[in-house]
């Protein structure tokens, strides 16, 4: 689910103001990425543990705290490790911070959406 060479992908929740951003930012780099709604397809464990580590964050910076089911599972125990937090967010893929930009110049969570800008190409900054 990350990305294919040369593509550009967006875990995607149009919902999501910092999502929207994020997209928005790309098409005026005149890329279209193929966008993918996390939700109705979450990442496989290996796929998020992996999306998490090319963006240089631990799991827990990938997680959003504030939603209602953070609490009710439980998630802010400091002792769950990663693969328990991991195998949370594949369950219930609205723990999955976004949004998630695979590039072939890295992986980011665009928050905020400019974040996006360090993994374009260089030649697409130029237009900007």
């Amino acid at each position: 689910m990350a990305m294919t060479a040369g593509k550009v992908t967006l875990w995607h929740r149009p919902t999501c103001s910092n999502s929207r951003g994020a997209l928005e930012l790309l098409r005026e780099a005149g890329i279209e990425p193929v966008i993918v709604d996390y939700i109705r397809q979450p990442p496989s464990v290996e796929q998020l543990r992996q999306a998490i580590a090319d963006a240089g964050l631990s799991v827990r910076d990938a997680m959003r705290s504030k939603e209602p089911e953070y609490a009710a599972l439980g998630l802010a125990d400091a002792a769950l490790s990663d693969a328990a937090l991991l195998q949370a967010m594949v369950a219930t893929p609205v723990l999955i911070n976004r949004p998630f930009v695979f590039t072939p110049k890295g992986v980011r969570l665009c928050r905020p959406p400019e974040k996006v800008l360090e993994v374009l190409p260089e030649k697409v900054l130029e237009v900007l």
